[in-house]
């Protein structure tokens, strides 16, 4: 099979199955684990490390939450069934990266792989990360030339893939809507703080040899928790959270 269609039939497959890959970050994660110990043997310290960590954490997901807030219906989203695209997304942050989604991602798991504060569980996380999603890239970026052909070759000829480039940015071409968010990622809220609390958890029982957290770390997950109940309770049972055209 020539290269050009083997990259694309393992991005369409990576892509049905992109929903598990943090799964498997997370076991790769646990080994580097392993050997874990206090920086500078200090829990001041520690917990310094671990704020910059869930704060990178975030930063991704914050660009997430600017991406989807400024979408349309039927684009950027968490479909694994198949490729779909409405519109090809040109404007807000799309007019300076092609993939905002996945470098929102790419920051969300990388906090989290920092936590070890290791630079060899760091490069490997990159690596598969690179991996893994640069076959899906392929595919999706298949899809959308087939499916917009000049609209999108215009686009992605002056866009960059990964990288964002603020020279041409364009304002978003709808209003920012905070209950698409709210609708949207409420999962991927909720994830970060679970992965965190689960390696504190790790942490605890490699250095004290017994399950324990920090009431601080409790109040944290019980917080996320009940965001995470709330808003899928919303989702599922009332309109709410609904935004026509979005």
């Amino acid at each position: 099979m020539p290269l050009k269609e083997e990259f694309g039939r393992q991005g369409n497959w990576l892509f049905r199955w992109r929903s598990y890959l943090p799964v498997l970050l997370i076991i790769l994660l646990i080994p580097g684990m392993a050997n874990f110990t206090l920086p500078g043997n200090s829990e001041t310290m520690h917990l310094m490390w671990v704020i910059f960590c869930i704060a990178v954490s975030f930063f991704g997901l914050i660009i997430r939450v600017f991406t989807i807030g400024h979408t349309p219906k039927s684009t950027s989203g968490r479909n694994t069934s198949e490729q779909k695209a409405s519109t090809v997304n040109s404007t807000g942050i799309y007019s300076t990266v092609r993939h905002p989604l996945y470098v929102g991602n790419f920051f969300m798991w990388f906090g989290i792989f920092l936590y070890v504060h290791s630079i060899w569980v760091a490069l490997t996380f990159i690596l598969i990360y690179w991996l893994y999603y640069e076959r899906i890239m392929y595919a999706e970026e298949e899809f959308l030339r087939g499916k917009f052909g000049e609209a999108y070759e215009s686009w992605a000829s002056k866009t960059p893939a990964f990288i964002p480039s603020f020279k041409r940015y364009a304002p978003p071409a709808l209003a920012f809507s905070l209950r698409n968010v709210l609708k949207r990622e409420y999962s991927g809220f909720f994830a970060v703080i679970f992965c965190f609390t689960l390696l504190e958890v790790i942490k605890n029982y490699l250095l004290q040899g017994k399950v324990a957290l920090h009431t601080g770390w409790i109040i944290f997950f019980i917080f996320g928790l009940a965001v995470y109940l709330l808003l899928r309770t919303l989702k599922r049972n009332t309109r709410m959270l609904h935004v026509e055209g979005r």
